[in-house]
Order: C-alpha cells, then structure tokens, then sequence
C-alpha cells in the first residue's frame, strides 16, 4: 500500500489478529487487504462481516446455487470492469483455483463475453456488469433470462450484492493504492508439484 500505512500484525485488536493468522496458515501469507483494512478496525468488522456473509453463505446457514467459483467469477469480472489491479489479480487467483481452470481469470477479466464458460455463467456475468455499469436499467427480462438459466431471486440477489460490495471493494483499494501480494500472481496457474 503506498498512500495510507499497512498495520502492523502484532497492533491489531485480537479478534482481527486472530483472523489475519487464519488465513495466513491456510493461505501461506497474509492478503494485503487484510492489513490495509485493518488500520479502521470498526470498519475491518463490517467489511469482513459482509465479504462473508455473500461468499461463504454457508457459514451464515443459507444454502445458495452459486459456486464459489461463480462468486469468484463475478468479482474478477466486475472488478475488470472498475479497473482494480488488486481485485483483479487476488480473486482471479481464487477463481482459477475454485474453477481448477488456469486460463480462466484472464479470459473472463479481458473478455467474459469470449470466456470458455457455459451459457450459464455467461448470463450471470451478463447481469452482474449489467448492475456494475447501469443498475437503473435493470428490468424484469434480466430476470427472465437468469431465471432461463435455473437462478432463483435469491441467487439474483447474491449476483447483485457480490457484484455492488466489490464495487465498494474495488474503489477502497484503488484509492488507497492497495497492490496485490506476490503470492497471488501464480497461484492456480500451475499445478502445486511443479511450482518453483
């Protein structure tokens, strides 16, 4: 981060410490958005709270039909859209990883409408950049043709908020200068065993 201090890992309040060395032993290293956020810890809470909530709804106890590879999908596209470096390379790496597909974070970031994806997804990514570019124009035939793809409003609805959190997302890390860790650039490109 080179606008606003990164916090330091040892100055974090316990609840949030003890996350940032959760996904630390699971990913190997911490995301800088973790500590980016973390400088406001209020704010780290609810942001964290609401990631949480809209990509791993099953924590909250609410079943859903998307993937977490759509999730992923959704905000590696969108934050293309909104030109967020961070967004960008930390989800696609996820997205690759979740899709076991190393090609398609750069596909769906540069192109979706060229992406080697089912029509499915293709009419959810329709609709997420169709909320992310021009909300006020959504109208029932966008719901139409998800619910042709088997979503139900519930799962519009995660389309939705997914695509406009990021949005908040998005625009937080690009105005504070936020850069994607290394770690992130290579991971689900290549398989573990033949990573140097």
């Amino acid at each position: 981060m080179s606008r606003y201090p990164i916090a330091e890992l040892d100055s974090l309040p316990d609840d949030i410490k003890a996350k940032a060395l959760e996904v630390q032993a699971k990913a190997g290293f911490i995301p800088n958005v973790f500590l980016g956020l973390a400088r406001r810890p209020a704010e780290w809470r609810a942001f964290f709270a609401y990631h949480d909530a809209l990509m791993d709804p099953e924590s909250t106890g609410r079943a859903s039909r998307l993937t977490k590879g759509d999730r992923e999908m959704i905000v590696t596209t969108t934050s293309a859209a909104n030109q967020c470096l961070y967004c960008v390379v930390a989800h696609g790496a996820l997205l690759r990883i979740y899709e076991k597909k190393p090609l398609v974070a750069d596909q769906v970031a540069v192109n979706w409408r060229k992406a080697d994806i089912p029509p499915r997804q293709k009419a959810m990514l329709a609709f997420a950049m169709k909320v992310c570019e021009r909300s006020h124009e959504i109208e029932e035939a966008d719901f139409d043709a998800l619910h042709a793809h088997g979503f139900d409003d519930e799962d519009i609805w995660d389309i939705a908020a997914i695509t406009a959190f990021f949005g908040l997302s998005n625009r937080m890390a690009s105005f504070s200068g936020m850069l994607p860790n290394p770690e992130f650039y290579l991971m689900g490109r290549l398989p573990k065993d033949k990573r140097a």
